[in-house]
């Protein structure tokens, strides 16, 4: 039997169900491929998707876009899902042109963007940054380790992330602390600090620009800058400041909370840290197991149906939003046996293997240095430190929730 999107329950799904792979989903997943859900702190209904092929499937499928304008004739009722996640931070009205870049747009402009950033993360340029990984990171560990105790985000993850992805931008060294400092307001979902994190961030691009416009260097920024000089489709300023936000949003904090979300589950998981300390030459294959167990980024971003249509057997109508739980597909028992056993020798085939990056046409362009972040990490802090274990009682680990985006680590306190 078809079911319409008018018969269909509405779960809503809270921050700790969107983050909890088995308790969250289980019971969704059997249901049916889509599922109708409303998300946290979002009042519009989404198709909800759950299993592995499905989410592959909408996320290269032409019938879908992420920019709501693009769904053709449709009278848009009221903000956007993306429109009410930023209005669930509270966030000024003006500062909104530079949230959603890349993310929300489709097609040549989205090809545009995207191939303005790429040029940095090629796999050689990432590969020729792992001496420069394993230095910071020895320098970041070594004084952890001779006081016997760390935070692990404050002290090792966003330090980390912050100093490899704001070289790559240009944002000068003696910055990146305060950086750091502002990308961590803006993650924690204190409105009382979001807001002027992100005015600090939106003045400092500013400056920033106009500084490599008087005087380029080797880095991004100079190098939008130099590529619009003659192109009239080049870059505006607030393009440039919205790309950097999106870098330093992307290129810190995920990366910085996976880094101690693997630390914890390979802490939950003694047998296979006794494993990867035996056999370290596990440790690419261990990373790609973790990002499938604790996918960094639970929750897609939305995307809009542009006629009416069916997907997985289900009817969408034109304009219905559908998005992806990431987490959910990484767990789906049609695709992987014992999802919910980490298994660091687990063999995921060809390819990705998992959807933590997403997939297709928005496919993280960072994919490859949060990979390379995470082993050399991994590698300093649990096989060449053998001590390491928690600083807390498990159950007295703080979290936060962020709008739609379920729970994250908010400290992770350890001892050596």
């Amino acid at each position: 039997m078809t079911v319409t999107s008018q018969e269909t329950e509405i779960f809503a799904l809270t921050s700790e169900l969107v983050s909890e792979p088995v308790r969250g989903y289980t019971e969704l997943r059997r249901q049916a491929p889509l599922v109708r859900v409303t998300l946290p702190d979002i009042e519009t209904p989404v198709w909800l998707i759950t299993r592995y092929q499905d989410a592959k499937a909408v996320l290269s499928d032409p019938r879908f876009v992420r920019d709501q304008g693009k769904v053709p004739g449709l009278a848009q009722d009221g903000p956007s899902i993306a429109e009410q996640m930023i209005e669930a931070y509270g966030l000024p009205a003006e500062y909104r042109d530079y949230l959603g870049i890349m993310v929300l747009v489709d097609g040549e402009e989205h090809s545009r963007l995207r191939n303005l950033v790429t040029k940095s993360f090629t796999a050689r340029r990432i590969n020729a940054l792992r001496p420069r990984l394993e230095q910071i990171t020895k320098e970041l560990v070594a004084p952890l380790a001779a006081r016997k105790e760390a935070e692990l985000l404050e002290d090792v993850g966003y330090p980390l992330a912050s100093t490899v992805i704001c070289a790559l931008i240009g944002i000068d060294e003696a910055d990146v602390p305060r950086m750091r400092t502002w990308i961590r307001e803006y993650a924690s979902g204190d409105i009382d600090l979001v807001i002027p994190a992100l005015r600090n961030m939106v003045d400092h691009s500013k400056d920033l620009i106009a500084r490599r416009t008087a005087a380029p260097m080797d880095d991004l920024v100079s190098g939008w800058i130099a590529s619009g000089k003659d192109d009239p489709d080049g870059l505006t300023e607030t393009e440039m400041v919205a790309l950097i936000l999106l870098l330093i949003n992307t290129g810190i904090t995920p990366p910085a909370l996976f880094i101690a979300s693997a630390v914890l589950a390979l802490l939950d998981h003694p047998d296979q840290l006794a494993r990867l300390r035996a056999e370290p030459e596990l440790l690419g294959r261990a990373v790609t197991e973790l990002l499938r167990f604790t996918s960094p980024v639970p929750m897609g971003a939305p995307l809009y149906a542009v006629e009416d249509l069916e997907f997985a057997g289900m009817p969408v109508k034109k304009g219905e939003a559908v998005t992806s739980a990431l987490l959910a597909a990484n767990f789906d028992p049609d695709e992987y046996q014992a999802p919910e056993r980490l298994d660091i020798t687990r063999d995921l085939g060809r390819g990705v293997g998992h959807v933590a990056f997403g997939h297709s046409a928005h496919y993280c362009i960072g994919a490859s240095l949060a990979r390379l972040e995470a082993e050399v990490a991994l590698d300093q802090l649990l096989i060449q430190q053998t001590a390491l274990r928690l600083g807390a009682a498990r159950d007295e680990l703080e979290y936060f929730d962020l709008p739609g985006e379920g729970r994250h680590l908010h400290k992770l306190p350890v001892k050596f």
